[in-house]
């Protein structure tokens, strides 16, 4: 009895507005967007608006070339015609009811397109706001993870070349641009009026 290789689980993340359990969010995934898009042209959604784009996309799809059709046999039965009122009819029926149902087409067809632009965006900010959230929640737990660096202001600073050693919200050098971390100089002595720690 053979067994088949199963893939990895995907990495599950914590704190998102998808749950505990479930998958970190993929670009270009299939579950919408640019990247899903079904045989049809038609982005795969879900509820009434799947329904709302499937029916916009087909009607337009079947009324516009019907309309050429129609203007199609418009003109041959006015290029056919020998009677004028036939002629008027042909045009009547052929020309406007053709141009109608072409239009029509058209504007159904340009519906099924905003709508499926709109479900993009949607997947899109979903996929977005999940991200982010993953990233906060990654951001939160490395930042709850390092040593605090405590104030700035009690950090040791020299002035300059100085051999003086002072806080960095002391008075006497607070004014100065050239300001540098006391790091490991030895030999300094210590400022007598903002008294650092040494």
């Amino acid at each position: 009895m053979t067994t088949t290789p199963t893939s990895p689980a995907p990495e599950r993340a914590s704190g998102s507005r998808m749950g505990a359990a479930a998958p970190l969010p993929r670009a270009g995934g299939r579950s919408g967007g640019a990247g899903g898009a079904g045989g049809n042209g038609v982005a795969p959604v879900r509820g009434s608006a799947a329904l709302l784009q499937t029916v916009l996309f087909w009607a337009g799809a079947i009324l516009m070339p019907l309309g050429i059709v129609v203007i199609l046999l418009g003109y041959y039965g006015v290029a056919n015609s020998v009677y004028d009122y036939e002629r008027e009819a042909y045009q009547v029926s052929g020309g406007f009811l053709g141009l109608g149902l072409t239009f029509l087409g058209g504007f159904l067809y340009f519906g099924a397109w905003l709508a499926k632009i709109a479900a993009d965006n949607n997947a899109a900010s979903r996929r977005l706001a999940d991200t982010l959230l993953v990233l906060a929640d990654v951001t939160s737990k490395a930042a709850a993870t390092m040593d605090p660096v405590g104030d700035v202001d009690s950090l040791p600073v020299t002035a300059g070349d100085g051999a003086t050693l002072h806080r960095r919200d002391c008075s006497l050098i607070a004014h100065r641009d050239d300001l540098h971390p006391a790091g490991a100089r030895t030999g300094l002595q210590a400022c007598r009026v903002c008294r650092p720690a040494v």
